[in-house]
């Protein structure tokens, strides 16, 4: 049996004649760069997440990065976020002339750790980025209570949690702004690059709609320097057909997490939904300390895998001047080396799932074996 690590074409192929329909609509139209079928999709992502306003963008980095500048967030300032996440985050922080100050995340949902959020709050902090990273949303609450007291905006990085949950609450509601990829990978994928940010802020919006289009108010009429972030026409008709089938595929990632954790219960850590949360799994990661050699028996298994992420953002070369050093974020750092993500899409069979947890434990005990032996 062979396993993608990720399935599009059995996505797209029940799609295909409406997706097809839709983009010839688009090319009848020649509305190509914004126009209508952007407009209409964020009509319905806004209604999708319950905000009043969604600014679709050309990629989920414009997403983050634009909130940041309609802030005001430049040189001279401090956004803390995570260091375990893709390098997006961070990237967006800097484009502004901001230093991303990095914490730790929490060991269990491997997201912001609340608990040592403040004591990376300087006089010179201008936001809080949480991420929603695989899926899942972090612990907010506690999160928008110290940015309330610091008097700081709190941006959520949603790239990876199209309909995830907080005590029932969308992702990408819970701050000020919520930022989302619309990567063809995610659970709301583009064909090709998109993004968007959410939000209930009227001004923010206004602002956001104006850096994206060159900081045009009207045409040749610039308030702002901006940048040309516009969602292509046939991104945005795409993504409306693909969003009414969001829940339905969320639903079906669940299902298969489920399976996949009873399978592997006691085995390997598993992906742990938190009390607050509805998690979307975007990502399947589980740990495992002798992740090459499971990954070698995955492979010669035919079963796609992949690593989020191998190397944390502190310890990237692209971040050295920042400073910080290993052991600066052991936690971190420990699922760097140990986050394995097994085959995740809605189109998943029970067999294929069932064959990939088969061969992880049987990859396990072969590795205990032999860890034994070597003992005797």
């Amino acid at each position: 049996m062979e396993v993608p690590f990720l399935d599009l074409s059995a996505q797209h192929r029940p799609l295909r004649k409406e997706i097809d329909a839709a983009i010839a609509e688009v090319i009848d139209a020649n509305a190509f760069a914004g126009g209508p079928f952007v407009e209409k999709f964020e009509e319905d992502f806004a209604r999708f997440c319950q905000a009043k306003f969604c600014v679709a963008m050309g990629s989920g980095t414009e997403a983050i990065w634009l909130p940041l500048l309609a802030m005001g967030i430049g040189a001279g300032d401090e956004v803390v976020t995570v260091s375990s996440t893709f390098i997006a985050t961070a990237e967006a922080i800097t484009y502004t002339g901001a230093k991303p100050v990095f914490v730790d995340i929490d060991p269990v949902t491997y997201t912001l750790d609340p608990k040592l959020l403040e004591a990376a709050i300087t006089p010179r902090t201008a936001a809080i980025i949480p991420v929603h990273l695989f899926g899942q949303t972090a612990d907010m609450d506690p999160i928008r209570k110290i940015a309330a007291k610091h008097g700081l905006p709190v941006i959520e990085d949603a790239c990876q949690a199209h309909g995830a949950e907080y005590h029932g609450r969308p992702a990408g509601t819970l701050g000020e702004v919520g930022c989302f990829s619309f990567y063809p990978g995610k659970n709301l994928g583009a064909f090709g690059e998109g993004g968007a940010a959410v939000t209930n802020d009227a001004e923010l919006a206004l602002k956001m709609k104006t850096l994206r289009d060159h900081g045009q108010t009207k045409k040749y009429h610039h308030q702002l320097v901006g940048w040309n972030c516009r969602m292509d026409g046939i991104q945005g008709a795409v993504l409306r057909i693909k969003l009414r089938h969001l829940r339905d595929g969320n639903s079906a990632r669940r299902r298969n997490a489920q399976t996949y954790n009873a399978l592997l219960q006691g085995a390997v850590p598993t992906p742990a939904e938190a009390a607050y949360a509805k998690h979307v799994y975007h990502i399947y990661a589980i740990r495992a300390a002798n992740r090459e050699d499971l990954m070698r028996v995955l492979a010669e298994r035919k079963i796609g895998c992949g690593i989020h992420y191998p190397v944390p953002l502190h310890l990237q070369e692209a971040y050295h001047s920042l400073g910080y050093r290993e052991g600066a974020f052991p936690v971190a750092e420990r699922c760097a080396k140990e986050f394995l993500s097994l085959p995740m899409f809605p189109e998943l069979t029970e067999s294929q799932i069932q064959y990939t947890a088969e061969t992880v434990l049987n990859a396990l005990r072969t590795a205990d074996s032999s860890a034994e032996l070597a003992k005797a």
